[in-house]
């Protein structure tokens, strides 16, 4: 069985983990953890934790019992108390921290209960900074703030380099794949990338290192970058070892949804550039990966699992 470890964050990989689960990989999602917006943010401020929204978020995707995680988890309370806007699974993340010590062991007891398919590891238990620096040579502190500012992105850091896990590095070590997720490239995927323990576990490795492309472009983070950008600043961030094989959507994207991202979110699909990603030496996968799931545009997270899958077993 391939043992397989994914990093990212967010909504963008916990769709991916819904169609690894299926599969016959031995899972690790490394999460980050460095949100701050929101119930996440509120927490975080009040007990000193790393953010927990993102790792709710991969332990539902996780769950043998999803459905009922979803719904439980996900559930927010609306009251004009503190307790207004807060998932129950944020608070219950935060109670079992607070109990076992650590984030790692809160979603432990998570597992007895869920029956998780996998190993969810945050990426710290540091309770980090997100900084970026802008187009313009400014400085913001935050990653929500990151994401909110119109300006582009030019470089991401942490204000204090974090304490990688140990379990997040022997993860690594002991992978057959290394799979960057879908979701907000710089907020999500390189926050993982930025810590040199793991640039080093990556090129330590022996695993095979690949990118599932986003669809479409995020405002401020990857306006109009090609797949062949979103390449090469995820190869920047990382150390000696590169992406070898990319997966992309080969299929054309229904344009009222097409018009539905551009009028309401400024987001356009991402351009799949076959001669540029061809002269970097990256090994494309392609299929038709668009499904519309609740009225928004995903990936299909099995035919996803299926393409890595065949890729692990034809090496």
């Amino acid at each position: 069985m391939k043992t397989i470890t994914v990093l990212g964050g967010g909504t963008g990989m916990s769709q991916l983990l819904k169609g690894f689960k299926e599969f016959p990989f031995n899972i690790n999602a490394i999460v980050a953890v460095s949100d701050d917006g929101r119930s996440t943010g509120r927490l975080r401020k009040e007990f000193n934790i790393p953010a927990i929204g993102d790792i709710r978020q991969v332990v539902i995707a996780l769950s043998e019992k999803e459905n009922i995680a979803r719904k439980l988890l996900n559930y927010r309370f609306n009251t004009s108390s503190d307790l207004d806007g807060h998932p129950i699974g944020n608070l219950l993340l935060t109670a079992l921290a607070d109990i076992d010590g650590s984030i790692a062991g809160g979603i432990a007891d998570l597992d007895d209960v869920l029956n998780l398919k996998g190993k969810v590891i945050p990426l710290t238990e540091d309770n980090v900074v997100l900084m970026g620096e802008m187009e313009d040579g400014r400085i913001v502190r935050g990653e929500h703030c990151i994401a909110e500012d119109s300006r582009r992105i030019k470089n991401v850091f942490y204000e204090k380099n974090p304490t990688v896990s140990k379990e997040a590095l022997n993860a690594i070590k002991k992978s057959d794949a290394i799979v960057l997720s879908i979701g907000s490239l710089y907020t999500s995927i390189i926050p993982n990338l930025v810590c040199p323990e793991i640039k080093e576990a990556i090129d330590n490795s022996k695993a095979k290192i690949i990118y599932v492309c986003n669809m479409m472009t995020q405002p401020g983070e990857t306006d109009y970058l090609s797949a062949s950008e979103h390449l090469e600043v995820l190869n920047d961030y990382l150390g000696k070892r590169k992406i070898e094989a990319i997966l992309v959507n080969n299929e054309s994207i229904a344009k009222e949804i097409i018009t539905k991202y551009k009028e309401l979110q400024q987001k356009i699909p991402v351009e799949v550039d076959y001669d540029r990603l061809e002269k970097s030496g990256v090994e494309i996968i392609e299929d038709d990966l668009a499904v519309i799931e609740d009225g928004f545009l995903r990936h299909n997270s099995i035919k996803v699992a299926l393409n890595v899958f065949s890729y692990l077993i034809d090496k």
